[in-house]
């Protein structure tokens, strides 16, 4: 067979009949990974971009601190989304044990059973090409494969395309904040 007929369909999704191709892998960080694909500084361009500040120590301490957060921890897993060809960092997804003591979920969540969706940040050039689904329903296997029963999710209304992404993969809004950068709690039963 041909050598890039071979390729691309080594690169096929097949559903429901169809081929679609992908141009992209996803694949687990590793601490070689953080500073190889620059993967903190795609994250605070990003940051930066959609919300326009940078580092806040208040809100940042996981991507500083990424291997503590998500490669040590083995209930943890950041996944990074690389394109094929160019080998370039065109997505990122974290996922840790819940550890958040926001008051209005006080009993609701707890770190054995439910798993908390981070920085989920697509380059834009990129988005709505499948990527942040591929990352999704990898970090979803994840979950289920390591006893989560629920994911936990934060996302702002500000960022276009976001809150409709997320309840089109069944996360239900469990908090409408109602604040300035429109944040809402989100949640799913796996």
């Amino acid at each position: 067979m041909d050598f890039f007929i071979q390729k691309v369909l080594n690169n096929a999704i097949y559903s429901k009949g169809e081929v679609h191709i992908t141009y992209f892998n996803i694949k687990q960080m590793t601490e070689e990974d953080v500073k190889h694909y620059s993967v903190k500084n795609f994250i605070f361009k990003i940051i930066n971009e959609e919300f326009g500040y940078g580092y806040v120590p208040e809100y940042h301490h996981d991507i500083i601190n990424m291997e503590d957060y998500y490669i040590k921890p083995d209930k943890s897993v950041f996944l990074l989304a690389t394109h094929n060809n160019t080998g370039n960092l065109i997505g990122t997804l974290g996922i840790r044990a819940y550890d958040k003591n926001y008051d209005i979920f006080n009993g609701v969540y707890n770190s054995k059973s439910t798993a908390s969706i981070w920085r989920v940040f697509i380059d834009k050039r990129w988005r709505r090409n499948g990527v942040g689904s591929k990352l999704v329903s990898t970090a979803e296997k994840f979950c289920k494969d390591k006893g989560y029963k629920n994911l936990y999710l934060h996302t702002q209304k500000i960022v276009d395309g976001s809150l409709d992404f997320w309840l089109s993969k069944g996360y239900i809004i469990t908090r409408d904040m109602k604040n300035e950068l429109g944040t809402v709690h989100m949640e799913k039963i796996i």
